[in-house]
């Protein structure tokens, strides 16, 4: 009886552990043709990012994500003022835009802004159709266990300089009530929204891999659905070099 005893509490504390500690570990995996990390730089209080915001949404049906295609959106900060805040912006998007600018990947910052596998994007304001080049770019392994996040990239060719992964967060099915600022009174939806962001270091292993290990950083609001990306950068260089993406299995924790 007194053993019996034991595994109930066992179990029941179980019960009470973060999803993300108990779920099953899920992998991603790249082709070795490069898959295009699609960036969307926007802002709530930007009266022309609604559309940009509404055309990433129909993404979530489009067959080529995770296939060949990842998006993701950062909301910047320099639209944010006395009248609205954008609650998913943060300073470190905007600094990311002006990095790009400043490696000579976008003219200026602006939103909505687009960045395709490392250029600058602008045909969107035309209509056409996104079709990425994929060019050999190797082979990028995530392994989610837990919060735990392993990334091993076996790149074509030769890899030269310092290599770091950099992680995201995504949420889908957001929604805001704007009060205030260029969207006064719209309702808003957002999917792909950057949650969550953090980098950490790739070091090669001596068999042509580069490997490193991170944690997968807090979502900062909660999302009812939610997804990874991973992709790889050259230190201080934010064009990617190689990109995957998944939906999550289970909620991603919370801050």
């Amino acid at each position: 009886m007194r053993r019996r005893s034991m595994w109930i509490r066992l179990f029941a504390a179980a019960a009470l552990l973060p999803a993300a500690l108990v779920q099953a570990a899920q992998s991603f995996e790249s082709p070795p043709q490069q898959v295009a990390l699609l960036e969307l730089f926007t802002s709530e209080g930007c009266s022309s990012c609604p559309p940009a915001d509404a055309w990433l949404s129909t993404l979530v049906r489009d067959p080529r994500l995770w296939q060949t295609l990842v998006p993701v959106a950062f909301h910047v900060d320099y639209w944010d003022g006395p009248g609205w805040q954008d609650r998913f912006a943060t300073p470190a998007f905007s600094a990311r835009q002006r990095r790009h600018v400043g490696h000579g990947l976008v003219r200026q910052v602006y939103t909505p802004g687009f960045v395709v596998a490392g250029h600058e994007w602008r045909s969107w304001f035309g209509g056409e159709t996104l079709a990425p080049a994929a060019p050999a770019a190797g082979v990028l392994h995530a392994t989610l266990d837990g919060q735990r996040l392993d990334v091993r990239y076996t790149p074509h060719g030769s890899a030269d300089g310092a290599l770091q992964a950099r992680v995201a967060v995504l949420g889908f099915g957001l929604g805001s009530e704007v009060r205030a600022g260029e969207n006064a009174g719209r309702r808003l939806r957002h999917d792909f929204v950057v949650l969550g962001f953090d980098g950490f270091a790739l070091h090669p292993d001596g068999s042509g891999h580069w490997t490193g290990q991170g944690t997968l950083p807090a979502a900062k609001l909660p999302a009812p659905r939610h997804a990874l990306a991973v992709w790889i950068e050259r230190n201080g260089e934010p064009a990617p070099l190689q990109a995957i993406g998944g939906w999550l299995a289970l909620p991603a924790a919370g801050p």
